[in-house]
């Protein structure tokens, strides 16, 4: 089986494994904690689209790097934001929420921002086309399909879905690792190409979208472990999501760099996010 099949299949799983762990709670959320649910749904999918689209205008990408950056600021929660979530003292069961609402939300919201992104660049190139129908439906079968699936699982099987979600989550985390590493080594030219151009540029997406979640909410009023929920989610998108759209769908190699990329740097950045808002981790390291 080529990388063409394992990536579907492998992000299928991932999202499948993300439901499990969903019940309808996690919804009414959007109703009883409406500020803060408003706010990162606000910052996730509509203000990291604004960033790159303003990023893009700064910096001289070329128009596949461009609509690259847009496939992943469209991409939804990733599979780690809830853990590093729960990791750093945050709101846990605010960045579940948010994590599953932009994850059924983006079977919209991705194509049309990515269309978007083709109607303003593709004049540079007639390469850049995009099958918006196919996109539509190939994230429905991928992503929001196997999501609502282990939902169902989780919602009528309560007990089998609490035995296998430790399990399959953890699968899911080794498979995402996969995807970036056999993706990085298959596209290790494009990247080193394209790595100049495209390092700054993401690395500048992660910082300001996390600067723009923990700034704002900290200016409505949001308590601090609202705003770690909502910076992590804003900071740690799927990138798998973003190589199979860019990868599958679309079918060109150099619009996945920017999320191959992003999927070193967020990790980076989580890390140094959980070291500064998580008081006993910062004590267990300074005292060695």
């Amino acid at each position: 089986m080529t990388l063409k099949v394992l990536l579907p299949l492998s992000l299928a799983f991932i999202m499948f494994s993300m439901g499990l762990a969903l019940v309808l709670d996690d919804f009414k959320r959007v109703v009883l904690q409406p500020v803060a649910v408003a706010f990162g749904l606000f910052a996730q999918m509509l203000m990291l689209p604004l960033i790159a689209f303003l990023l893009i205008a700064l910096f001289p990408l070329t128009p596949e790097l461009a609509v690259g950056l847009l496939i992943l600021a469209a991409s939804p929660g990733g599979i780690t934001s809830n853990l590093l979530t729960h990791i750093a003292g945050g709101d846990s069961a605010l960045s579940i929420t948010l994590t599953a609402v932009t994850s059924l939300l983006s079977v919209l919201s991705l194509p049309l921002i990515v269309n978007l992104g083709m109607t303003v660049y593709a004049g540079s190139t007639e390469s850049l086309t995009l099958p918006l129908g196919s996109m539509i439906l190939g994230i429905f079968l991928i992503s929001t399909l196997p999501l609502l699936l282990g939902m169902l699982i989780r919602r009528f099987q309560p007990r089998l879905a609490a035995r296998i979600e430790p399990a399959a989550r953890k699968i899911a985390v080794f498979l995402f690792l996969m995807i970036v590493v056999a993706t990085f080594m298959g596209q290790w030219g494009s990247i080193g190409e394209n790595f100049a151009a495209a390092g700054p540029v993401v690395i500048a997406l992660n910082v300001a979208t996390i600067a723009f979640a923990l700034g704002g909410g900290r200016l409505i009023g949001l308590d601090t472990r609202q705003r770690i929920a909502i910076g992590l989610e804003c900071g740690l998108q799927n990138a798998a999501m973003g190589i199979f759209v860019a990868g599958t769908l679309l079918a060109n190699s150099t619009m996945i760099v920017p999320s191959i990329i992003y999927a070193l740097v967020m990790n980076i950045s989580a890390a140094a996010f959980i070291l500064a808002y998580r008081e006993p981790v910062r004590r267990f390291l300074l005292s060695r």
